[in-house]
């Protein structure tokens, strides 16, 4: 049976962890958490066994995202995880580290007070090369409308990011430190933190670790509801907190997307919490793969609607809650145009981008109506004039489509019934191909086929059909129109098919 200090180790490793990330000393998260400054001090020295009550407390006060939670659990399970930093146990296994910097933590906050918002992002860097290190590259980059690179831009254009308003400041350790920079954009800031000023130099030597820190801040006018985390460097740690006033009543969720432009919601919950007029969010997560990006989204329930976000005079309820999560409806000229194809690898990046934005209408569309037969969601019915769209099937599968094209479809027709974001006030009665053929690219611009039969069939030609500038009111029969939803039998239910065909 371990001993008492060697069971709490891993919880007391988390809870000094924390309180360096948020720069809280013994004394003042006792104070915070009710308790005495010589049951903290026990605690970190392994003569106290933590209580449930105190890391509930700690982990609020901390804002670790359920951190200490976690850590607590392997305690009273009496689990001792091997608590070594991935980049010492690397070097001790002679192991090269090409990428010569490990982040050992990547800690993130955006605090935004009504008007404009303050990022702050804290790095612990672990040198694992032979040589010291001089310099760090950072990137600060904005956008208003992510997913809509057009839009963007021209907002940018006509008034770019300063350097003046972004009022950045940097430090390595306690030390403010100046930098260099390397791209001046409109919208995209990339410099080099150097680690010298004028005092001295601080180079991060082999084996030595620090922790980085810089600040800017930005309008909301120039900032979109959204906070990206991109994973560039091996990474241990990653965290996040988000601090919004309490009388816009936030709401927060989240989406990972990988290389493969595959996207799902956050593996463990967004802890959320009160803080007088404030409401915090926080969440965090180990091992992050390389290149993985962390998007959190946030929407705020209370603020007073804009000319760019009130529905129109009377809509039905169904089409009102599609338009107020960002869904074009009826009319717009963009829902009968072709979508622009990607130039695939050389536009990854906005591929990338606009797969995120539809990942995240559809997690807000599954928030507000049940898609028992799978659901679509196409670039453009987001005003995004570009040929990507996804479909969620019925059995929680995501297909992300590239630039598609259906180049054969089976004699075999059925009818059902098909349901339309853009107008989800009826219910129209289809007929489509139970096979068909589609030839679609990867981020990386390799060419697929893919054979697609019966429900799965019928929800991507849909989402091209949207593509190609097609709604499904055009495929229906003459004579036949849609319905309304208050008449239609068919929600919750999944569409039928023979299986002996």
């Amino acid at each position: 049976m371990p001993s008492e200090p060697q069971v709490t180790e891993p919880f007391v490793a988390e809870l000094k962890r924390w309180r360096d990330v948020r720069g809280v000393s013994q004394s003042a998260l006792a104070k915070a958490v009710g308790y005495t400054p010589s049951y903290v001090s026990k605690v970190e020295s392994g003569q106290q066994r933590p209580s449930r009550p105190f890391t509930e407390q700690a982990d609020r006060v901390l804002h670790t995202g359920g951190a200490l939670r976690r850590a607590f659990a392997e305690v009273e399970s009496s689990v001792r995880p091997e608590h070594q930093p991935r980049a010492v146990a690397d070097q001790s296994a002679g192991e090269a580290q090409p990428a010569s910097l490990i982040v050992q933590h990547d800690d993130a906050e955006l605090f935004y007070d009504g008007r404009t918002y303050r990022a702050t992002q804290r790095r612990q860097l672990y040198n694992a090369s032979p040589d010291p290190i001089t310099r760090y590259l950072i990137r600060i980059s904005v956008d208003r409308y992510p997913g809509n690179p057009e839009r963007s831009n021209r907002l940018y254009r006509e008034n770019p990011l300063t350097w003046d308003e972004i009022d950045l400041t940097v430090k390595v350790g306690n030390e403010p430190v100046g930098w260099r920079v390397k791209h001046d954009r409109d919208a995209f800031k990339e410099l080099w933190l150097l680690f010298e000023n004028e005092h001295g130099r601080y180079p991060l030597y082999p084996g030595e670790t620090t922790w980085i820190e810089y600040s800017y801040t930005v309008s909301d006018d120039k900032w979109g509801t959204w906070f990206q985390r991109a994973v560039r460097l091996p990474t241990e740690r990653l965290s996040v907190r988000l601090d919004f006033p309490e009388a816009l009543d936030p709401a927060v969720w989240g989406t990972e997307t990988t290389m493969t432009a595959a996207a799902f919601p956050f593996r463990t919950a967004i802890h959320q919490a009160p803080a007088g007029d404030r409401r915090i969010y926080s969440w965090t997560t180990d091992d992050p793969p390389l290149h993985a990006r962390y998007r959190l989204e946030w929407k705020f329930r209370a603020r007073p609607e804009t000319e760019e976000t009130r529905p129109p005079m009377n809509p039905t309820a169904a089409s009102e809650k599609m338009r107020s999560i960002g869904v074009i409806q009826a009319g717009d000229p963009i829902l009968t145009n072709r979508a622009r194809p990607f130039d695939l690898p050389a536009e990854a990046e906005d591929v990338r981008r606009v797969v995120a934005e539809l990942n995240s209408a559809a997690e807000r569309a599954a928030g507000i109506h049940v898609f028992s037969k799978g659901m679509g969601v196409a670039a453009p019915q987001l005003g995004i004039d570009r040929a990507a769209a996804i479909v969620r099937t019925a059995d929680a599968e995501t297909i992300t489509l590239l630039n598609p094209r259906i180049i054969e479809e089976s004699a075999e027709v059925d009818d059902q019934y098909e349901g339309c974001w853009s107008f989800f006030d009826v219910r129209g009665v289809v007929p489509r191909p139970r096979g068909i053929t589609v030839e679609h690219q990867t981020v990386s611009g390799e060419v697929q086929i893919t054979l697609f039969q019966d429900a799965v069939a019928r929800l991507v030609a849909h989402e091209i059909d949207h593509l190609e500038g097609v709604l499904y009111t055009a495929r229906m029969r003459a004579g036949v129109v849609p319905i309304p939803v208050s008449q239609y039998k068919g929600t919750g239910n999944t569409w039928s098919y023979d299986s002996n065909r």
